[in-house]
């Protein structure tokens, strides 16, 4: 793999094009829909004004987009990628749309490969744990060992490793969700101190106050991605046959809190504070 490409260059492409290890590698370039050459150019990739350009002689790329565009992305991609080139499929999809991602990339000759990212890119960048499935994870995660990544394969079928985050964002964003919903309304309410305090008895070895500003912050700052993310959760579940009531609910509050444009205060009650004057203001009472 002498050329690695990234498509899409939000968070998740920024942390591993400066944190990889280029060791071997000719040059790394990257397409964005947005303006971000100078990004780019920061982190020494070179910004390509086509995919077409982005993907000319890549052994490797890395698909970052957003969840709702990933099947997009490989569709596009599809007729200008290298024979043969990995795709690194990093969007948290459901796995019906992985699967359908697999079909146009494999049907162009390319080696399709199910990634999942397993934690926040920040601070771990490139050392962040990775989940790899499909017919290539054991190649792939030779290749992304040798850019000195952590990917641990978990399956020879497209959509294991997604199906693995999916179902443990019901449990994690779903958290940030409730932790919305009932501690923003506790503070409203001026019990605040109470609930958190209540909840710390019950749970003592789970710092509840210091959790919670984080889950605020998270939410504020990446609602909008993680609501995308939950409506694929969303997604999976309906395909395996279960109701999505939760999955659903939390895509609303994620895409509510992140839609609001918030500046991320310090602290539990900073926090909540602005979040409270947003959903106010937003709500035209």
């Amino acid at each position: 793999m002498d050329r690695l490409a990234f498509i899409g260059f939000g968070e998740a492409g920024r942390a591993f094009a400066g944190s990889i290890a280029r060791d071997g590698l000719d040059s790394v370039s990257g397409f964005d829909l947005r303006p971000l050459a100078d990004q780019m150019k920061a982190l020494d990739v070179r910004h390509a004004d086509t995919r077409a350009g982005a993907l000319a002689g890549a052994g490797a790329v890395w698909c970052l987009v957003t969840a709702d565009r990933a099947e997009e992305a490989a569709r596009d991609c599809a007729g200008v990628l290298p024979e043969g080139a990995f795709w690194f499929d990093g969007n948290s999809c459901s796995p019906g749309a992985k699967a359908r991602a697999a079909e146009a990339i494999e049907a162009a000759g390319g080696r399709y490969v199910d990634v999942a990212i397993m934690a926040p890119v920040h601070p771990l960048q490139a050392r962040v744990p990775l989940l790899v499935a499909g017919p290539h994870a054991e190649d792939a995660a030779t290749a992304l060992g040798a850019l000195g990544m952590r990917p641990k394969v978990v399956g020879n079928r497209v959509g294991q490793a997604s199906t693995i985050k999916m179902m443990r964002s019901v449990m994690i964003k779903g958290i940030e969700a409730l932790t919305a919903e009932c501690l923003l309304g506790a503070r409203l309410a001026g019990v605040d101190e109470r609930v958190l305090a209540s909840l710390q008895a019950s749970d003592p070895g789970f710092d509840w106050t210091e959790r919670s500003a984080y889950n605020f912050e998270r939410m504020a700052v990446h609602g909008n991605r993680r609501s995308a993310e939950m409506r694929e959760v969303a997604k999976t579940l309906v395909e395996l046959g279960l109701p999505d009531r939760m999955a659903s609910a939390t895509a609303d509050w994620q895409a509510q809190i992140g839609g609001l444009g918030v500046a991320v205060e310090d602290g539990f009650g900073p926090r909540a504070d602005a979040l409270l004057a947003a959903l106010h203001k937003a709500s035209g009472k």
